[in-house]
């Protein structure tokens, strides 16, 4: 088994959803990463908070961000096992980022040798 990383670009809730709603929402992210578990392919994962700071360049300028009104913002990870990454792809397919309009990318963890 390989890992793989999820990366979740946008999909944030509706801010506008009763807490019923909200409540439904994430009894779905509940359930996806239930399964994940009880599979044994999830190794770790978490939503981030939406505010930080980009460190860049060879002067190392700091600036805020991202911003939370960006649609193309990392929002979690996950980091899973499957078999190749024809597989990841296949698991992420049940995310339910994509009922909020976002993405997963899914991208393969280089494996090193130390």
């Amino acid at each position: 088994m390989k890992e793989f990383m999820f990366l979740l670009w946008g999909g944030y809730p509706d801010p506008s959803l009763s807490p019923e709603q909200m409540q439904r929402h994430m009894q779905k992210w509940t359930a996806w990463v239930e399964q994940l578990a009880e599979s044994g392919r999830l190794r770790s994962g978490l939503p981030l908070e939406r505010a930080g700071k980009l460190v860049s360049g060879p002067n190392k300028l700091v600036t805020d961000g991202p911003f939370p009104e960006a649609k193309e913002v990392v929002g979690g990870y996950f980091i899973i096992s499957a078999h190749d990454i024809n597989e990841a792809v296949e698991i992420s397919k049940g995310c339910p980022i994509f009922a909020d309009g976002g993405a997963v990318e899914v991208r393969p963890i280089m494996e090193m040798s130390m």
